[in-house]
């Protein structure tokens, strides 16, 4: 039904337009770093020639970040069959994880890592004051009116 493949010059410019629109910046944060999404490696998935999902990664010191997830399609298995796709090459890289961080008001996100096997390894308590001081672009407060303040991190042991 989707067509995934890796991030290739056909498709990083609708992938960084993606990044752009759900992040707010081509930047993503996460744990302390800033990550710009004109460089990392990914998966993008395609339905009838439109860019319907994306998950961005990094691979450094043994272990597979997940530093961003997109699906425009809910309820589908696209963002399942995504995070398979970056457990694949984080194996053949030979991590002994793969980790992700979300933020303490994506309840959704909490619900569907946990779903699929990842376990909450930190939280870091008020790590959003430090993060908006390199991406102001991060909001206080989500849709809902719950403040945006804490990271979750969670991790998958391979």
């Amino acid at each position: 039904m989707f067509e995934i493949e890796s991030i290739n010059e056909q498709t990083r410019s609708a992938a960084v337009a993606l990044v752009i629109d759900h992040w707010g910046s081509v930047m993503l944060w996460s744990k302390g770093k800033l990550h710009s999404a004109q460089e990392l490696p990914g998966f993008t998935a395609m339905q009838d020639g439109k860019l319907k999902g994306l998950v961005t990664y990094c691979i450094e010191n043994g272990e597979c970040e997940i530093v961003s997830l997109d699906s425009l399609v809910e309820n589908q298995g696209l963002g399942t069959q995504l995070i398979g796709k970056v457990i694949e090459v984080a194996k053949e890289h030979r991590c002994r994880r793969v980790w992700l961080i979300t933020t303490n008001s994506n309840t959704h996100a909490i619900h569907f890592y946990q779903k699929r096997g990842f376990s909450l390894a930190a939280v870091r308590l008020n790590a959003l004051e430090e993060a908006r001081k390199l991406k102001p672009q991060i909001p206080l407060v989500d849709e809902d009116g719950i403040p945006i303040a804490h990271e979750f991190e969670f991790e998958k042991m391979l």
